[in-house]
């Protein structure tokens, strides 16, 4: 059992740019030190609540101040540039920080990105994030001249191919044949697991659901592992939730619930967009559950694991129970509106409940 973090991120939107991007980075140069196998960082670029616009960019400031931890994009927004771009740019980035690369990929989760590029419609995001990813790995599988189909990025490079000086031919990533590729589960019964499991691509379950829908996720993934004829492997499966940890459970209680901290803005700011979009379903604990029911207090009360170390612990032991094993927790990092408080709860997370949580994950696989 691993322990990464994930960062949407997701800030104040009056917190200044450039502080926010600091306290990122100083999350992951901490969880590196703490021993974090992961740290995953979103994209964005029209929030100023979700400033980061080039998880490669700001991950790549990263590479020489850290020492073992794996970088994750969360995601790749595929629709929203032209694969060659994203070809190029993630090729590099794996050879610079050799191998510690994991490619998140995805088709967008936020309207206002959606708006500025112009592509509202659910379906064609999909099928651009399809054919993006596809086009990919043909550039990364063979040798030019290219000729790939698409419909969207129709790609041909023969006429100026000259090997002779080494023009023509694109840059290939450090891991053969490419870098582990992920995908983030959003939705109950996602379908998207489903195309992790086919195509034996690392499901990572999104925080921001209650707990009763991660299993679903697992069956998903197994569907698609098992129509493809691949064995499914838990150890792959990435489960991220909202975790803090205090010196007591009082502490902890006090500083998730305080409506003026961020725990509750992140809720806040999830459910406003899924209210705009008529899209809350996720998020409701029961089926007779209004819309006026969903809020920032309901969010944080149904989906942050808090207390003690040894509340959060057992806390932890119940999700496994609930949902099966899985390979690598991942713990979301917010605004460090505390920064005391918030450095304190990923060292004790690491520190204290992990080792607690690991010999229970490996004394219970042992006895299935």
């Amino acid at each position: 059992m691993d322990l990464g973090i994930f960062m949407m991120p997701l800030h104040a939107p009056d917190k200044p740019f450039l502080t926010s991007l600091r306290e990122d980075q100083a999350a992951v140069r901490l969880a590196d030190e703490l021993g974090c196998s992961e740290a995953w960082v979103g994209e964005h670029y029209s929030s100023e609540s979700e400033p980061i616009t080039s998880p490669l960019i700001f991950l790549a400031s990263l590479m020489a101040e850290t020492k073992q931890i794996k970088f994750g994009t969360g995601v790749i927004n595929l629709p929203q540039q032209h694969p060659a771009v994203v070809a190029g740019h993630v090729a590099m980035f794996d050879q610079l920080c050799e191998g510690r690369f994991i490619f998140g990929i995805g088709a967008g989760g936020l309207a206002s990105d959606f708006e500025l590029f112009g592509m509202p419609d659910v379906a064609e995001r999909e099928q651009m994030l399809a054919e993006s990813i596809e086009t990919i790995l043909e550039i990364w599988r063979q040798d030019p001249p290219y000729e790939i189909d698409g419909k969207h990025w129709p790609i041909s490079l023969k006429d100026a191919v000259w090997p002779d000086i080494g023009v023509g031919r694109m840059a290939r990533p450090y891991q053969q044949p490419h870098p582990p590729i992920a995908m983030s589960i959003m939705s109950p019964s996602s379908s998207t697991a489903k195309v992790c499991g086919s195509r034996g691509w690392i499901p990572l379950s999104a925080n921001f659901l209650p707990s009763f829908h991660l299993a679903s996720h697992w069956r998903m993934y197994v569907e698609g592992c098992e129509a493809a004829g691949h064995r499914p492997d838990r150890s792959k499966w990435r489960v991220a939730r909202n975790i803090v940890v205090a010196e007591s459970d009082a502490e902890a209680e006090d500083y998730i619930h305080n409506p003026d901290n961020a725990p509750h803005f992140y809720y806040d700011y999830l459910i406003t967009m899924l209210k705009k979009r008529n899209a809350t379903k996720a998020f409701k604990t029961r089926p007779d559950m209004t819309d006026d029911e969903v809020d920032a207090a309901h969010g944080v009360r149904t989906m942050y694991i808090a207390g003690s170390p040894e509340t959060v612990t057992e806390k932890l032991v119940a999700l496994r129970e609930e949902t099966g094993d899985f390979g690598t927790l991942i713990a979301t990092q917010h605004d460090w509106d505390d920064v005391a408080f918030n450095r304190r709860s990923l060292t004790l997370l690491a520190n204290e409940v992990m080792p607690r949580f690991r010999a229970h994950a490996d004394a219970t696989q042992a006895a299935e």
